[in-house]
């Protein structure tokens, strides 16, 4: 029996392996529309600058770019560009999703790298540009990054973002924790020469080390976002961070007995947004001090949504990505959740969501991500799609939930001027819905193709490929 299991064992990994080297050379299966001259006509444009949707439109692309958008009637289509028949659906710009990363939990504090499926899921999911907010395998983000940039494989473009810059008492191994504020400046000096292009502090930092840490990025000209804790909101703004995540489920600004560089505990934590009152000065003081201070936030609902009592479980389609034993353990975690007699996470739900939307009203720039962890569920490519519902459910209307999920976020990496929005001179990274989304926000869930630098591949087909496959590689 133990040899039997051995050749199994060996047999799988074999199989895994040949997946991946073989990978590449089929890619081509995917692709609907190689680079090239089209023009997507009669379709519903939603550009992600906000602007409210407009009808019967026509884009044309050639090769990477957008080149010319209007009305229909009034485009003129050269000889010999592609049509692409856009009745009835709507055409978005591929998402920049903020908080995503390339591990995926498959067991107790721990998390194993999905490098195969994650990035195809990305893709299908209209992903286009991705930050990974933190990494635990940072060399594999960084080759996946350059072999994505270099044609070998699929997957959207990705700002890697380095190892987290954490203090002591997270009980994951694969995170480091720091020793000092020079422990942190080695590891940053670290790793910028080795390529990545974002930091993100995490909960136990001390106020001295993510100073130093944001000093020392803004010397490199990168950027700093952080899930904190030990830190508040208002101690990290003042410190000039660039980036919160998590909307505002992360902060310990309001609980009473916070000390210096302590991270309260969740019970507390969790009191202190039962008690909120949102409307209350304490809290626009908050969002006018972070408005102030040019402080983005990620959005990341999806994620919290799990641990939420009477949230709908992730999609079907998604629970069908996942290995068998790893479904089984996000089942039976949802099933507890939904059995509890009580629980306090819908109301702080509720809150966390009308604090997002009073924060953009205040000025604020928000951006969306879904972080993939938690005790599972948030899968990649499904959990983007679910993430504009959530922003639609928390009171945004569609086009802003798309500028939410695109331009926001390309003018946070600079990228405003290639990516984030469809306009002419932009690069092709467009999002066919097969549907109406403009009048439904589950819409979203149907897209047909994704353009990325003016390849279509098919959404459908990389969905396809990577079924019972998450939990493994």
């Amino acid at each position: 029996m133990y040899a039997f299991k051995k050749i199994k064992k060996s047999l799988l990994l074999s199989a895994c392996a040949l997946t991946s080297f073989t990978s590449y050379a089929v890619d081509e299966q995917f692709v609907s529309y190689q680079a090239g001259r089209y023009a997507i006509k009669n379709v519903t444009l939603i550009d992600g600058t906000g602007k409210s949707a407009q009808t019967n439109q026509t884009v044309v692309i050639n090769k990477n770019k957008i080149v010319n958008i209007g009305a229909t009637a009034e485009v003129d289509v050269a000889k010999g560009v592609s049509i692409i028949d856009g009745t009835g659906k709507t055409l978005i710009p591929g998402l920049v999703m903020m908080h995503e990363h390339m591990f995926y939990p498959t067991g107790k504090a721990h998390y194993t790298e999905m490098l195969y499926s994650f990035p195809r899921l990305y893709l299908a999911g209209g992903a286009t540009t991705i930050r990974t907010a933190g990494t635990t395998a940072p060399y594999a983000d960084l080759k996946l990054r350059d072999d994505i940039n270099a044609g070998k494989s699929l997957g959207p473009d990705i700002d890697v973002t380095a190892p987290y810059l954490n203090g002591p008492g997270l009980p994951i191994l694969k995170i480091k924790s720091l020793r000092d504020a020079d422990d942190a400046k080695t590891m940053m000096d670290y790793w910028g020469l080795e390529g990545v292009t974002s930091y993100k502090a995490y909960m136990h930092i001390h106020q001295n080390e993510l100073d130093v840490v944001i000093k020392k990025a803004h010397e490199q000209n990168n950027k700093v976002t952080a899930h904190l804790c030990s830190v508040t909101y208002r101690e990290a703004a003042a410190l000039g961070i660039d980036n919160l995540e998590h909307g505002f489920f992360a902060a310990t600004d309001f609980v009473k007995s916070k000390q210096k560089d302590v991270c309260p505990s969740n019970k507390d934590v969790q009191q202190s947004f039962v008690d909120l009152d949102i409307n209350s000065p304490e809290v626009t003081s908050l969002i006018n001090y972070l408005v102030d201070n040019n402080v983005a936030l990620t959005s990341t609902l999806t994620v919290f949504e799990t641990f939420t009592k009477g949230r709908p479980k992730a999609y079907p389609e998604a629970l069908d990505a996942l290995i068998p034993q790893v479904r089984d353990q996000y089942e039976s975690r949802f099933e507890k959740i939904a059995k509890q007699s009580e629980s306090s996470w819908p109301l702080v739900f509720k809150k966390m969501m009308q604090l997002e939307k009073m924060f953009v009203a205040a000025g604020g720039k928000l951006m969306v991500g879904t972080d993939p962890t938690g005790y599972g569920g948030v899968i990649a490519g499904f959990s983007n799609q679910r993430a504009i519902e959530l922003l639609v459910e928390a009171g945004f209307m569609q086009p802003q939930a798309i500028k939410i999920a695109t331009l926001n976020a390309a003018q946070y990496l600079n990228k405003q001027n290639t990516i984030g929005s469809i306009e002419v001179g932009k690069q092709a990274d467009l999002v066919i819905i097969n549907s109406d989304f403009a009048k439904n926000a589950s819409a979203i869930r149907n897209m047909e193709t994704v353009f990325k630098n003016g390849v279509g591949y098919n959404s459908t087909a990389l969905f396809d490929n990577t079924k019972s496959v998450v939990g493994l590689h």
